[in-house]
């Protein structure tokens, strides 16, 4: 089974747990046990797996990007001014892959799931895919 989710971000930069929203749907399917993918269709956004007991973790995240790829460079050639945005994106990536097992997403205790936004504020979609 394939399911569009829609999510709404508020900042340029803005990452944003997901995890209950991807739980909720495990249960609504009743999927017991299995694997699912969380994929981001989208070249200036991403998804990934990251402590969820600390907010700080999402600022650290998003300063030590920034201090990586700056939003703007002397030699970016992109026109539409968000190099910086497709650049963090492929450093994390389009997809997470999660065990189910015995009804629960098999993740760390401190581990939750995150839509990474690089060039919003946007509404936009990801995808849960159940093998």
């Amino acid at each position: 089974m394939l399911t569009r989710m829609t999510i709404q971000t508020n900042k340029r930069d803005d990452i944003i747990e997901i995890t209950n929203q991807v739980r909720d749907y495990i249960k609504s399917q009743k999927i017991n046990d299995g694997v699912i993918v969380v994929y981001c269709p989208h070249t200036t956004a991403a998804i990934t797996i990251n402590e969820n007991a600390d907010p700080d973790v999402v600022h650290d995240m998003n300063f030590r990007l920034d201090e990586m790829v700056p939003l703007q460079h002397q030699r970016d050639l992109h026109g539409e001014g968000n190099s910086a945005a497709h650049v963090k994106a492929s450093m994390f990536g389009a997809s997470e892959t999660i065990i189910v097992y015995n009804g629960e997403l098999l993740l760390g205790i401190w581990q939750g799931i995150y839509f990474c936004e690089f060039d919003g504020p946007r509404t936009r979609n990801y995808f849960i895919k159940t093998m």
